[in-house]
C-alpha cells in the first residue's frame, strides 16, 4: 500500500531535478526503409518546411522522399558505427557524461537524451521522467545556436507533451549558448588538441581554418531568425580564442537544399574556391555539431576533401567534433548549473526521507480507517 502510494502521490515521494538533452534524430539504422521514415518526419515539420502543406505534400511524397532515402541510406551506410547512428552515439556519450557529473556530486538531477525526430523520442523519455517524479525540468538542447527550425521545434514538443500532464514540472529551457564562455573554450581546446596532435596550420603560408555551420535559407534570417548571427559571433569569438587574424578563417554554411538562396557564403563553394586559388592548407571545423553525423562525417569529412583536391586544393584535414570530449561536458555542466540556480539539487537527507515514509503511513492508516 506504501509502495502505491508513492507511486500515485507525488507529495509522497522524493522530488527530482531532470535535465533532458534533445538533438536532431537519426534514422535506426542505414537503409532505404528506415531513412525514409526518419525523413517523412522530420521533413513534415512546418518548423523546417515552410512552405504550403498542401503543395510540399505532393513535393515531400512525390519527389523527395521516393529519390533522397536510397541515396541518403548510401551516405549513411558509409558513416554507420558498429555501436550505431554516429549522432546517437555520441549524443549518448554526452548523456552519460554529463549524468555521471552530476551523480559524482550527490545530486538528485537525472540526465537523459531524446531526439526531436526518431528514438528515443522526447515523449518517451520525459514519459520515463514523470515516473522518476521530476517537479523541475530542464531542457537543454544540443544546438548551440538557437534557430526556430531547431530548438524552437524542441521545445514545440516538449510543451505538447507537458500539456497532456495533469502535474506539470516547473519548467525553464536553454534557448541557446552560441556565446558561452564554456562552450568556446571547449572548442578551443578541442581544435589546440588536434593541432597539438597533427601540426598547427601556417596560416603566413596560405592556410585556412574553415568554420562550417549548418545552412538554412536566407528567408528564415530576413524573417527574424537569430540563427545567422549566432553562428558569425560563435566563429568570431572562436577565432579570437584561437589567436587568429580574421584574413586566417572563414564562417561558411553547409548542406544547402533546393533552389532558394540560403545563407552565404556556401562552404562548399568556399572550399572549391580556395582550392582553386592552391590553398596549401585547409583545416575544416563544425562548431554547431556538437556530435559528429551524416552532415559532419561525409558530407564534410569527405565530400569536402573531393572537392578540395579535384579543384587543385593540398592538404585537407577535418577536425572532429566535440563528441565526448570531456571539456564539453564541463561546459553543459556549467550551462546547466547557471539555468538551475536557486533549485535545489542535493539529496534529501535521511530525515526528510523519514519523514515522507511517515507521511505514506498515516496517508495508509487514514485510508484504512475510512
Amino acid at each position: 500500500m506504501i509502495g502505491s502510494l508513492l507511486k500515485t502521490n507525488p507529495h509522497l515521494r522524493t522530488s527530482r531535478t531532470g535535465i533532458l538533452l534533445i538533438n536532431l534524430g537519426t534514422p535506426e539504422a542505414p537503409t532505404r526503409a528506415a531513412v525514409k521514415i526518419y525523413l517523412k518526419q522530420f521533413l513534415s515539420d512546418p518548423r523546417v518546411v515552410e512552405i504550403p502543406r498542401i503543395i510540399w505534400w505532393f513535393i515531400l511524397h512525390g519527389i523527395i522522399l521516393p529519390i533522397r532515402s536510397g541515396a541518403s541510406a548510401k551516405k549513411y551506410a558509409s558513416i554507420w558505427l558498429k555501436e550505431g547512428s554516429p549522432l546517437l552515439v555520441y549524443s549518448q556519450a554526452q548523456a552519460e557524461g554529463l549524468r555521471d557529473r552530476f551523480a559524482g556530486e550527490d545530486s538528485n538531477v537525472i540526465v537523459d537524451l531524446a531526439m526531436r525526430y526518431g528514438k528515443p523520442s522526447i515523449s518517451e523519455v520525459l514519459k520515463r521522467f514523470q515516473e522518476a517524479n521530476v517537479e523541475r525540468l530542464l531542457v537543454l538542447p544540443l544546438y548551440p545556436q538557437y534557430s526556430a527550425t531547431t530548438s524552437a521545434s524542441s521545445f514545440d514538443e516538449v510543451f505538447s507533451v507537458l500539456k497532456t500532464w495533469r502535474n506539470q514540472p516547473e519548467l525553464r529551457i536553454v534557448k541557446h549558448y552560441h556565446d558561452h564562455g564554456a562552450y568556446i573554450e571547449s572548442l578551443r581546446q578541442q581544435i589546440e588538441a588536434y593541432w597539438a596532435q597533427h601540426g598547427r596550420p601556417d596560416f603566413s603560408m596560405g592556410a585556412k581554418l574553415i568554420m562550417s555551420f549548418h545552412g538554412l535559407p536566407k528567408r528564415n534570417l530576413m524573417q527574424g531568425d537569430p540563427y545567422h548571427c549566432e553562428c558569425l559571433k560563435s566563429g568570431r569569438l572562436l577565432g579570437e580564442a584561437l589567436g587568429l587574424e580574421p584574413a586566417n578563417y572563414h564562417v561558411t554554411f553547409q548542406s544547402r537544399f533546393g533552389r532558394a538562396e540560403w545563407l552565404k557564403p556556401y562552404t562548399a563553394l568556399t572550399i572549391e574556391e580556395l582550392g582553386k586559388a592552391g590553398c596549401p592548407q585547409m583545416d575544416i571545423v563544425c562548431p554547431g555539431f556538437p556530435a559528429d553525423c551524416l552532415e559532419t562525417l561525409e558530407e564534410i569529412a569527405m565530400e569536402g576533401q573531393e572537392i578540395f583536391h579535384e579543384h587543385g586544393g593540398k592538404e585537407y584535414r577535418y577536425i572532429p567534433c566535440l563528441n565526448d570530449d570531456t571539456n564539453f561536458i564541463s561546459a553543459l555542466h556549467a550551462i546547466a548549473l547557471e539555468h538551475m540556480h536557486g533549485w535545489s539539487t542535493e539529496l534529501e537527507s535521511p530525515a526528510v526521507l523519514e519523514l515522507r515514509n511517515q507521511r505514506a503511513q498515516a496517508a495508509e492508516v487514514a485510508i484504512k480507517a475510512g
